[in-house]
């Protein structure tokens, strides 16, 4: 059966893109498409659950932008659709002089981006977090915690009552495209659109060059590891509690997260993953690998990020490495107190030229959409994402006419 649009991809940008798309343009018939079992199986629920505010993100960009439009309406869906979520603020902790230095600099880019932020000095950051040492931090108010596979799955569940259809299980393998439809070759046979937005996370560069674009650029999956702290220390912190990034390094670094279970974890680091949805670490997926290790563009960040990237691989490999990392703000934990939690994999698209793409990236062609780099704050970011690309929709695939056919 022919349909009006496909959304190719269940995690939360997929599904908050079919529930805009529907609610803008409720006589089309549109259709999700997800290989897997159930909604949000990736990165959707392999995260650490953070509403981000937006402190790290070039001011212009469209992670700055949706990031902090992502806060208030994950915070509004969450208060509709009664999800729990917890506006616990976030503390970014300088813990020497280099640091402060470059806590003021993300000061000012918070600032810039528009945020709500405040200043701490060592003795009022003691006071709001005993436990936590340092020469100052940020404040971040509105950060917070939630449930994002339960976010996708109540977004599905409204999509499907404003008449959508959700096929899970159903894997796109190749997709056509002519003059007049969209065709997605998939595991459960056919389906046949006049247009197609892809929203494949882990395989968005697969997808994308299915439809002919996406030569420049490949997916590099990167393995986060987490521990979850022992019961004893879940009220450890009140906030979570972050370092001041170094903006040498691709990666944020490991923080003490709360989560909504009312327990705390500690993560991620950021080790080459040896495959995009290998979340053990002995048994690699040899296209996946393959795909890595074939790219020029892989080998590039490689050799800019030699040192960093050996530093991180070795510490996946020690508690007791692991464990310093947090001692830095946190020293009175003890490697006893780091307990195992399921790791998550992060898609970050890689150009031919070694570039780390820090954007979302977002490419067209006459008849699809393809959402190509949407790592974190993806999941804070969603449904701003989604109204973008449902009015890239309207106006690219003239969808006015086609309501008025209906």
């Amino acid at each position: 059966m022919s349909k009006d649009i496909l959304v190719v991809g269940g995690g939360i940008v997929g599904v908050a893109t079919g529930l805009e798309l529907i609610k803008k343009h409720p006589d089309l018939s549109i259709t999700i498409l997800e290989k897997e079992s159930s909604i949000g199986s990736h990165q959707t629920g392999h995260n650490s659950g953070v509403v981000h505010a937006g402190v790290y993100y070039q001011p212009g960009s469209l992670k700055a932008q949706f990031c902090r439009e992502g806060v208030d309406a994950t915070k509004a869906f969450c208060l509709a659709n009664d999800i729990p979520l917890d506006q616990c603020g976030k503390l970014l902790v300088a813990t020497n002089r280099e640091e402060v230095a470059r806590m003021e600099a993300l000061f000012r880019r918070g600032i810039e981006n528009g945020l709500d932020l405040e200043r701490l000095d060592a003795k009022e950051l003691r006071r709001r977090e005993p436990h936590i040492v340092g020469e100052g931090a940020i404040y971040v108010r509105t950060t917070g915690i939630v449930d994002y596979t339960k976010v996708a799955r109540a977004m599905a569940l409204q999509f499907e009552r404003l008449g959508g259809k959700v096929h899970l299980s159903t894997q796109v393998t190749d997709m056509r495209e002519d003059a007049n439809s969209v065709t997605a070759v998939t595991t459960k046979g056919d389906f046949v659109a006049r247009h197609a937005v892809m929203c494949g996370g882990l395989m968005a560069d697969r997808l994308a060059r299915l439809c002919g674009i996406g030569d420049d650029f490949r997916v590099v999956p990167f393995r986060g590891q987490y521990y979850r702290l022992a019961d004893r220390h879940n009220q450890v912190v009140k906030h979570l509690i972050y370092p001041i990034p170094d903006p040498a390094l691709p990666f944020l670094g490991v923080h003490l997260t709360r989560m909504i279970g009312g327990f705390v974890t500690v993560g991620p680091n950021a080790v080459l993953s040896l495959g995009r949805e290998t979340y053990g670490t002995s048994m690699p997926n040899a296209r996946d690998l393959l795909d890595t290790l074939t790219y020029g563009g892989f080998w590039k960040v490689a050799r800019s990020n030699l040192r960093s990237g050996v530093t991180e691989y070795w510490d996946s490999l020690s508690r007791k490495r692991y464990l310093r990392l947090c001692q830095k703000y946190c020293p009175e934990l003890a490697v006893d107190d780091l307990l195992p939690h399921p790791p998550g994999i992060r898609a970050q698209v890689v150009m031919r030229d070694g570039t780390l793409l820090h954007d979302f990236l977002i490419r067209q062609t006459a008849r699809t959409i393809h959402v190509c780099n949407a790592p974190s704050p993806a999941a804070t970011s969603s449904i701003p994402i989604a109204r973008h690309i449902t009015e890239l929709a309207s106006q690219a695939f003239s969808l006015r006419s086609i309501e008025q056919v209906n």
